[in-house]
């Protein structure tokens, strides 16, 4: 489903998938080595000259959509400078819209799949990160396209810092933290605080009625 989309998530799965483990463990044992596209390179040096220029603590918000969840986390850390980043050209196209006038964030259009490895493997150490897109994937056949459930995992824990995710498919959360919790990472699981919306899809399904719940790891420790 879309960002954003109030309809009820369905899923033929009731629980954990019977395969997470399994397919959580032999990524964290196998490293990914794909290679990179040269379009990612090039923006990866961009983003690591705007971030060393300015020199302050970095957030990150991954799966931005339109990046209204971007210009609201750069007005919750003032002191930081956050980056919003979406596959989506034409999500990405439509932030002008939600534009906060604050300047201490951008958003563009990226590949995680690169940008995160890239991230790492300079020793990019975010104070934040955010995942807030909410119900990723919710097929069972769909388990290695959740971040969780796939290769790109280990690199999302090496760039540590407190994680954050929210969504309204309790499953999805509930993977991710066994996901973490096999990584040796203690998180807590939470029904989403009664605060300002940082996203289209919570104000949307906030309204609908639906429960929304968030999981919170800091991943700068270990169990």
């Amino acid at each position: 489903m879309e960002q954003g989309n109030s309809r009820i998530i369905e899923s033929n799965q009731d629980g954990l998938h019977e395969s997470l483990d399994a397919t959580v463990q032999r990524h964290l044992q196998h490293q990914f080595r794909a290679p990179y596209a040269d379009h990612s390179l090039k923006l990866f040096e961009q983003l690591k000259a705007w971030k060393e220029q300015d020199g302050r603590p970095l957030v990150l918000d991954s799966c931005c959509g339109v990046g209204e969840s971007t210009a609201n986390l750069a007005k919750r850390h003032p002191d930081a400078i956050v980056l919003g980043m979406d596959k989506s050209a034409a999500r990405v196209e439509k932030h002008q819209h939600y534009h906060s006038g604050v300047d201490n964030y951008q958003v563009v259009r990226g590949n995680l799949n690169d940008l995160w490895r890239l991230m790492a493997a300079d020793g990019w150490q975010p104070s934040h990160h955010y995942l807030l897109y909410p119900n990723p994937w919710p097929k069972s056949s769909h388990l290695q396209r959740r971040w969780h459930g796939g290769p790109l995992f280990p690199s999302l824990l090496a760039l540590g810092g407190q994680l954050e995710l929210r969504s309204n498919w309790r499953i999805y959360l509930e993977e991710f933290q066994r996901a973490l919790a096999l990584a040796g990472h203690q998180s807590q699981f939470e029904p989403l605080p009664d605060e300002s919306p940082l996203t289209p899809f919570e104000r949307k399904y906030g309204q609908s009625g639906q429960s929304l719940h968030r999981l919170v790891a800091n991943l700068t420790t270990k169990l």
